[in-house]
């Protein structure tokens, strides 16, 4: 049900009242307070305080255009409007089934002093979690076309702070380990970027609804003072747009504690609605594949006598799916062009002819009848340029055989991407840049049009839009399993506690769990013990999980592997019991359309005991806690296999000891009497 309230109110002052800020806007708790000024110059800056206690010091805003003055000085802050709303809406898919919405709106027009005297919206969004702000440019004489050679946006923080970030501007996109650094030695980084102050309040900033425009970056210029880097564009302009347009939301969620990061709905809430109406042909679900072996190097993607994406090999996994409940199947190396020079290249794919020993129409069919599904696999090597000429014969054709999900990848060297410019020549350009901005988007709109959904690997970043294209089901974004199989280094132990409060504050991620096979190509192998394994299920959010490993290792580990084929992948409520950036964490999450919980906790390097209260069950009832956890010798190191499977009786009133061996973790199915 939705339910929907809404108040307007504009506060009538004369002009040159307007003219003097300060101008305030508050939480609807009353807790978040954010101000806007002007400097001594007339340069528009805001500050937000919590509790009375300053976060962010007075921070600038503005642009530097290409071919016109730089929107930032002599600018008055204008007719100040203010507005409350307030809604829930549901999720079709989601860690969380309903969402409430609810935000006090100022909007202000911030309009040049003296010639050329162009103007344009300044609107904040502020809501018990943090807030969001954005720039919204009308047509107006002399400003028809926008070209933004940089964005003066900054956050400043106000006292001393630990941040966790990475690099940004670097070749491997956003596949790197994360730095733990005070918040002065942050050099250029990647959003989203968490900051823990001294009083234990948690920030995380990053970006809404990032459409037609230039992802943002964080460059600390000086002290804690951070300003946003656009991603470069085609020329010197990194975004060109025609009047009128909006910029993406800027977001600073703000919460007491790690957890409350977590539980946070601030970046989809600043999307715009579901635009695509009934979207129930996308189907959260768990999956295997033929992708862990080419990794190993067991199999490859390219034809040949190793070749992984056969007819026998493929009805091997799908016959396997059908047995074990899985929903699909997912393909790499069906497709012609893995024999050349693929890696960053891209030009020799075909996404709609197969090699001779696959046969799509056959496998699609074989796989229908086993009430099992194909996910089809279109690696791009970032050359959108090369994908988007066979984009829509590649949907038709998977529409026509049946196939209802695609991953995308975006491999390649530098961080570039191949696109046609609008001057009809190649251009190579960053990946988070506005013309991967606008190609992302097609991909999912095209596919959404033959009722496909979209995993995009080396994608551009999550900033919420699943909202509003909910056929846009997970991403990869960070570094994922893949890393375990053949990294120098590959994923350390604090990896996953990392990207709950990091990469995952941006929406779902198909990181691919699930591998019991630890001795690997990389030097520490999968540096986990099997019971974090399965938490990983319920620790790292995606409607789409993978059981990533080979079948072998499932077959000959049924006790285990029985809590991979139990976890749901879709959820009516999300919980974080505990947690600390980079260290430890323990979720819960009910699933949706049924009455039991599950229970994910993991930890880094060192051991640690946990408290899980269990006062998210319902009072008075019984629930069969079925337990995996560490062996009393478990071990990242060297006795990763440690796990013990076991049963209890529990309630709301239990307080459940956790013990995690290092680099380990914890997995229960609560099973409601």
């Amino acid at each position: 049900m939705l339910i929907r309230l809404f108040a307007l109110t504009v506060l009538s002052l004369p002009l040159t009242a307007l003219a003097a800020p300060p101008v305030r806007v508050s939480s609807p708790d009353g807790r978040i307070v954010v101000e806007l000024d002007s400097d001594p110059d007339g340069r528009p800056t805001y500050a937000v305080q919590r509790d009375g206690k300053p976060l962010l010091a007075p921070s600038r805003l503005g642009f530097l255009l290409v071919d016109t003055p730089k929107l930032d000085r002599a600018i008055a802050v204008t007719a100040p409007r203010t507005r409350s709303f307030d809604e829930t809406w549901e999720q079709p898919w989601g860690e969380r089934r309903r969402i409430r919405n609810h935000y006090n709106e100022l909007r202000v027009t911030l309009a040049e002093n003296a010639k050329p005297r162009r103007h344009l919206d300044l609107v904040f969004r502020v809501y018990d979690d943090g807030l969001g702000f954005r720039y919204e440019f009308p047509r107006q004489e002399g400003l028809p076309t926008v070209r933004i050679r940089e964005e003066l946006t900054e956050f400043t923080l106000a006292g001393d702070a630990t941040a966790w970030w990475i690099p940004a501007g670097e070749w491997n996109r956003e596949e790197y380990l994360y730095h733990r650094t005070p918040v002065e030695a942050v050099g250029d980084a990647q959003t989203p970027i968490t900051f823990r102050l001294a009083d234990g309040t948690h920030l995380s900033i990053h970006e809404a609804a990032l459409v037609d425009y230039s992802g943002m970056n964080l460059t600390r210029v000086e002290g804690r003072r951070l300003k946003a880097s656009l991603t470069p564009g085609i020329d010197g302009a990194k975004v060109t747009r025609e009047a009128p347009f909006n910029t993406p939301w800027r977001t600073v969620q703000i919460a007491d504690d790690a957890g409350g990061l977590v539980t946070s709905s601030l970046i989809l809430n600043l999307n715009e609605p579901n635009v695509l109406g009934d979207v129930s042909w996308v189907k959260p679900m768990k999956y295997v594949g033929v992708w862990w072996e080419m990794h190993l190097d067991t199999k490859t993607w390219a034809s040949g006598p190793r070749h992984g994406a056969t007819n026998e090999n493929v009805m091997k996994h799908i016959d396997f799916a059908a047995k074990n409940g899985f929903g699909g199947v997912l393909v790499e190396g069906w497709n012609v062009g893995w024999d050349g020079d693929w890696f960053g290249n891209g030009e020799d794919f075909s996404f709609t002819r197969s090699y001779p020993d696959f046969d799509l129409e056959k496998l699609s069919a074989y796989a229908k009848s086993k009430g099992v599904v194909l996910i089809g696999h279109h690696e791009t090597s970032a050359n959108a340029a090369h994908y988007e000429s066979q984009m829509g014969a590649a949907f038709d054709l998977y529409q026509r055989v049946g196939v209802p999900a695609v991953k995308t990848g975006y491999v390649s060297d530098a961080g570039q991407a191949k696109v046609i410019g609008a001057d009809g020549k190649v251009h190579y350009v960053w990946h988070e840049g506005q013309d991967l901005a606008r190609h992302h988007l097609k991909v999912v709109t095209e596919a959404a049009r033959r009722h496909i959904a979209i995993n995009a690997h080396e994608p551009i970043k999550d900033t919420g839009l699943r909202r509003t294209y909910p056929n846009w089901i997970s991403r990869e974004g960070a570094r994922g399993m893949e890393y375990n199989a053949w990294g120098n280094p590959g994923n350390p132990p604090e990896h996953e506690a990392m990207l709950v409060f990091t990469r995952l504050l941006a929406g779902p991620m198909d990181f691919t769990p699930g591998v019991f096979g630890m001795k690997t190509r990389a030097p520490d192998g999968v540096a986990t013990t099997w019971a974090k394994q399965l938490a990983l299920y319920v620790v790292i959010y995606s409607p789409i999980q993978m059981a990533a490993d080979l079948l072998e290792n499932y077959e000959a580990n049924p006790g285990p592997f029985q809590f991979i084929k139990d976890v749901p992948v879709d959820w009516e409520e999300t919980r974080v019991l505990n947690g600390e950036v980079g260290d430890y964490v323990t979720l819960v999450r009910k699933e949706r359309g049924g009455d039991n919980w599950y229970l994910g906790a993991i930890t880094d390097e060192e051991p640690r005991t946990l408290k899980a209260p269990l006062s998210f069950l319902d009072p008075g009832r019984r629930y069969t806690a079925q337990i995996y956890r560490d062996g009393p010798m478990a071990d990242w190191k060297d006795r990763r296999e440690d796990i013990v499977i076991e049963e209890r009786e529990v309630g709301s009133t239990d307080t459940l000891e956790l013990k995690l061996a290092p680099g380990g973790g914890q997995a229960i199915r609560f099973v409601a009497r």
